[in-house]
């Protein structure tokens, strides 16, 4: 199927008091991809989130999950998407399996169709299964959540903020497991405050901002789309002042140290370095800084 896995259109959020959370949002989220959804707090996301997930009404335009739409076959776009919250919330006097075999129970999946010690052992808590999930630590109550999002075996899982409060050791485990879902066919949905996350394991980011997407892109065009690249310089004798006539935007790092920035659409590392020698110095070492995923999502946000 080419359909989207998601597919919005003119989607629309004003809270009472007139707060306009979604601003006449349009996103398709190719399936299979792995998807980035950014922005900063307060931008939109988790609006956008939830109203997918039919925990808010939204005011206008039209969402599809997995060609379903949410207000046509609400049923079917529910159990089309799995939700992974910010928030950490279940029953604490629940044990984790008690909590999957409930919301099993609740999509409608048949006992003997339940998948509750697979996905326990996929998220690393098998050995947890029969303790109350009060005495979970931060981590172990989000690899649960992840597991919960999963029991109705949605082909879209979305997962907001999933490794918030998460030591390096369980974030590696868990995405671990989102890339062997991911190459299975899930379509997967990510937002992060961690763009370093995104920029690694997204194939295409969307940036949203004051409610409206401000960038829409594969990720590599994205970086591409940086036009700023610095060039930190080394020379063999102390320079007493940046030399007149280079042209460019240059700062004196150290005796013998240049920063320079330089428009990489418009100008190339070799004209950078021509520029230097003819001001009468000799380079004897050259390091490259690339624009990355942050630098992109401050101007864009900024702006």
């Amino acid at each position: 199927m080419t359909e989207a896995a998601i597919s919005i259109r003119g989607l629309e959020k004003t809270y009472a008091g007139g707060k306009r959370a979604l601003k006449g949002i349009d996103l398709d989220v190719p399936r299979g991809s792995m998807f980035g959804l950014l922005g900063p707090n307060g931008a939109g996301k988790s609006t956008l989130i939830n109203t997918l997930a039919g925990l808010v009404n939204k005011t206008a335009g039209t969402a599809r999950v997995w060609g379903f739409d949410i207000d046509e076959h609400p049923r079917n776009a529910k159990r089309s998407i799995g939700i992974v919250p910010q928030e950490l919330y279940f029953d604490a006097f629940f044990t984790p399996f008690e909590t999957l075999e409930l919301a099993a129970g609740l999509f409608g999946v048949a006992p003997a169709q339940r998948r509750t010690m697979e996905l326990l052992e996929a998220v690393h808590l098998a050995d947890k299964a029969h303790v109350y999930s009060r005495t979970l630590s931060g981590g172990m109550k989000r690899r649960l959540l992840v597991a919960k999002a999963l029991v109705h075996n949605p082909p879209v899982l979305v997962l907001d903020e999933p490794t918030a409060g998460v030591d390096i050791e369980l974030r590696q485990q868990l995405w671990d497991y989102i890339r062997t879902l991911h190459a299975g066919g899930t379509t997967v949905v990510l937002t992060t405050h961690y763009l370093e996350e995104a920029e690694a394991l997204c194939d295409r980011i969307a940036i949203v901002n004051h409610g409206e997407i401000v960038a829409n892109d594969a990720t590599s065009t994205l970086l591409a789309s940086a036009g700023d690249k610095k060039l930190i310089v080394t020379v063999d004798s102390d320079i007493a002042a940046i030399p007149a006539g280079l042209g460019l935007k240059t700062e004196l790092k150290g005796e013998r140290t240049l920063a320079i920035t330089y428009d990489k659409r418009e100008a190339s590392a070799g004209q950078v370095l021509a520029a230097i020698a003819a001001a009468g110095l000799m380079v004897v070492d050259v390091t490259t800084q690339e624009a990355d995923l942050e630098d992109i999502f401050l101007a864009l946000t900024r702006r």
